[in-house]
């Protein structure tokens, strides 16, 4: 190999050139695909510092330990699924029942894309066994945001227990996304939706009992 081809191999140190992002940027995208692809515990620093193209004491002024780092990412992809969630509702017709067929149809088609490893806020769960690891936070927030959406669609249904049922729901999702890779996703999408509905029909159909 040419010595102008090492070069132009070589990551290059300091300010990123104007057309470029900043070194927070280059950091968090770099270990967003890494910690989903191979794993947090197995991305190291040093791995990190590598392929974003800055040193580890660059890194170190960015983000103050690894720790900061995963939750940093954590955030990152807790704010990029929401948006992905209300792009997906805004396309489904004005009302909760299309909008909730709709938003489990697209997690049950993501879960069968072959670039998807998990959904990242179970992945970080299995490894981040302390719970004051400040990633558990954003884990949490993450899976309570997903009760409540999904709970405030069953009371726009008109069940009398919304909480319970959508924690029956959440639990039913992230049943799809923790065991999809793992099962296979032929009729993922299919069988979520019908799962769902069907929880939710013979919920109202107690509650319509009840009240009789």
């Amino acid at each position: 190999m040419s010595d102008l081809k090492k070069a132009k191999q070589k990551p290059r140190r300091g300010a990123p050139r104007k057309s470029e992002p900043n070194a927070r940027v280059r950091i968090l995208k770099t270990a967003t695909e890494l910690f989903y692809r191979d794993g947090i515990q197995v991305t190291g620093v040093d791995t990190l510092a590598a392929r974003t193209g800055v040193s580890k004491t660059s890194l170190y002024r960015t983000f103050e330990s690894k720790d900061a780092l995963i939750a940093a990412v954590l955030s990152g992809q807790d704010r990029e699924y929401w948006a992905w969630w209300d792009r997906i509702i805004a396309s489904a017709a004005a009302n909760p029942r299309a909008q909730l067929k709709a938003i489990l149809t697209a997690i049950g088609r993501h879960t069968g894309t072959s670039a998807y490893r998990g959904c990242p806020f179970i992945n970080a769960a299995v490894e981040l066994a302390d719970t004051n690891h400040p990633g558990h936070a954003r884990v949490v927030a993450n899976k309570l945001e997903l009760k409540r959406r999904l709970t405030d669609f069953c009371r726009q249904l008109g069940a009398r227990n919304s909480a319970r049922l959508g924690s029956r729901l959440a639990m039913l999702v992230n049943g799809a996304y923790a065991t999809g890779p793992i099962t296979g996703t032929s009729h993922i999408e299919s069988d979520l939706v019908a799962a769902a509905f069907s929880i939710i029909e013979n919920a109202l159909h107690d509650d319509g009992a009840a009240s009789g």
